[in-house]
């Protein structure tokens, strides 16, 4: 099978020839830049690290590396949007096209955020928000060529990391302790909120899925709804400020792509996997094994397997970082064994591998993921 075709009958809830694997295909399944850059030293790759996000420090991986280790997926990102906002303002910090300050501090590997515009906005001052255009050409420029380019000249599953995120982006700009008191205080405001930044995402996915929507197979979306222990908010508030503008995306999404979604949420939300799955989620990420009762992936596999299909489960926060090769390899085959019977999973690593992470053990997790994701499966 093509790299295109392994991917989509794993999604179609088929078992293809071996388990796909997603490396480096969006920011949740590659690595932070000084972590690639370890593994690069220790595989021997030349060349200067890109990153996929500025802020985040996520790293675009090398197209040999990417082969090596079998990576079914390869991921298209557009660029920032225009704005009067965003600027530099030293060789540690900037502010982005939102009006975010990020900053490097001394001894962190990623930017964090300094100052978030909206904490103080009110409801009556929306309108007058300079707002990023999201459906500016700039932001698209060449990447409906380059998705046609992958989709008909490569074997690989074109995936679009959309940077769709309402409810994530809404607490970069008015802070998580400021939107955590809105959902419970402010409902109004919050409800005006998510109307403009959806109606910003979606304007901006939907120019580009007009001119590229027939060539992509995978859409990146996502919210983090999970902590360590529990939903970020409770299922009820979920369901009824947030997820009515989660099915307006995904419904707009699909009715211009044929498309995979795939939505990353950290934590655990196994409370809300019933309710990602009548929006339209098709695959979830990261599925972090190590917050609650997304651990037991066989349960989340016997529960919701024939409606969803599962991306990551390659545990980041011991076996990867603080476990031995042989760890790692048999926490590659007991995912498999899980998640992988009669397809629907797409093996990664739970979120982005940090520079604790031995290269040794990035390598033994591919390597095993390539070996015993061998269909018929024998774990």
């Amino acid at each position: 099978m093509t790299s295109r075709e392994r991917v989509l009958c794993a999604l179609n809830h088929e078992e293809p020839d071996r388990v796909p694997i997603f490396f480096g295909t969006s920011g949740a399944t590659t690595m932070l830049a000084p972590a690639y850059e370890r593994l690069k030293d220790h595989l021997g790759v030349q060349g200067e690290t890109r990153v996929l996000s500025s802020a985040l420090q996520y790293a675009r991986i090398d197209e040999e590396v990417l082969i090596r280790f079998g990576s079914d997926g390869r991921p298209l990102v557009p660029r920032p949007a225009p704005s009067v906002l965003r600027r530099e303002l030293s060789e540690t910090a900037f502010i982005d096209e939102w009006g975010i300050t990020w900053q490097m501090n001394p001894g962190t590997l990623y930017y964090e955020i300094a100052a978030s515009p909206l904490r103080g906005m009110t409801i009556d001052g929306l309108d007058g928000y300079p707002w990023p255009d999201l459906s500016h050409p700039d932001r698209f420029e060449g990447l409906a060529e380059e998705a046609r380019a992958l989709h008909d000249d490569t074997p690989y599953a074109v995936v679009f990391v959309s940077g769709v995120s309402p409810f994530e982006q809404i607490y970069l700009l008015r802070g998580l302790d400021a939107w955590m008191f809105d959902l419970a205080a402010h409902p109004d405001f919050v409800q005006a909120l998510m109307r403009k930044i959806t109606d910003l995402m979606l304007a901006g996915v939907t120019k580009f899925l007009e001119e590229a929507g027939e060539y992509l197979d995978v859409l990146v979306m996502g919210d983090d709804l999970g902590t360590q222990t529990s939903t970020l908010i409770s299922p009820e508030m979920y369901r009824r400020m947030i997820k009515p503008y989660h099915a307006e995306l995904i419904a707009a999404i699909k009715s211009k792509t044929q498309a995979k979604i795939f939505f990353h949420s950290d934590g655990n939300i196994y409370p809300l996997i019933g309710d990602l799955i009548d929006v339209g989620v098709d695959l979830l990420n990261p599925v972090q094994v190590s917050a609650g009762d997304m651990g037991d992936t066989a349960r989340l596999k016997r529960e919701f397997g024939d409606r969803l299909s599962f991306c990551g489960a390659i545990d980041t926060q011991w076996a990867l970082p603080f476990g031995t090769p042989d760890d790692v390899r048999r926490e590659v085959r007991r995912r498999i064994k899980d998640l992988a019977t009669g397809g629907g999973y797409i093996c990664a690593a739970v979120h982005c591998i940090q520079p604790d992470v031995p290269p040794e053990n990035v390598c033994a997790m591919l390597e095993e993921a390539l070996a015993a994701g061998q269909y018929p499966l024998s774990v």
